[in-house]
């Protein structure tokens, strides 16, 4: 049984995935295809503005965090030249904060990182100001501060001290968190 789910996707099925990480961004454009969009994946921020140049999508998912520079770059140019595309923006736990900025910058809506396509599609083909209900598995809390320290920890380049700081922990308790297996 196939969970394929054919979306109403409007006249203009193009889409523009904008993530650095390439085998998540490349999953999620051929799952994005199987519901009816047209998606073109984009590495990074320069590679998104020239998609964005050469043919303004209908819609977008853009992560905020790229290597070449920010996400909040290519919603502004969406914004200008294409005002009424959907923007959903992938943001890590850590960041939600820029998330909630993106949305006031023009962004439509936000999603936390990892999701997936369905939870891609139902942003993006939201109707109305109504929220979307909650996700049916949404992380443990013990796998959202997994998660944060996992992120911090590479942010710091994998340096146990710097990120123990950072996260204000004694490095032997950040010590045994790392050589545990991710929570459920």
């Amino acid at each position: 049984m196939s969970e394929t789910v054919m979306h109403n996707v409007g006249d203009d099925p193009s889409l523009l995935l904008v993530d650095d990480d390439e085998i998540f961004v490349n999953r999620l454009a051929r799952a994005m295809e199987r519901r009816g969009f047209e998606p073109t994946v984009a590495l990074s921020v320069s590679d998104a503005l020239g998609a964005v140049r050469a043919k303004a999508p209908a819609y977008a998912v853009v992560d905020l965090r790229l290597e070449d520079g920010n996400g909040l770059d290519v919603i502004d140019a969406m914004r200008e030249v294409r005002p009424n595309a959907r923007v959903i923006v992938l943001t890590g736990y850590g960041a939600i904060a820029t998330a909630v900025a993106a949305v006031k910058m023009g962004a439509t809506d936000y999603l936390a990182k990892p999701a997936d396509a369905n939870d891609v599609a139902s942003a993006l083909l939201q109707v109305g100001e109504t929220l979307p209900p909650p996700p049916e598995n949404p992380m443990s809390a013990d796998r959202v501060k997994w998660e944060h320290i996992q992120r911090v920890y590479e942010q710091c380049d994998r340096n146990v001290s710097e990120t123990a700081r950072r996260l204000h922990m004694h490095r032997r308790t950040l010590q045994r968190i790392l050589a545990k297996r991710s929570p459920k």
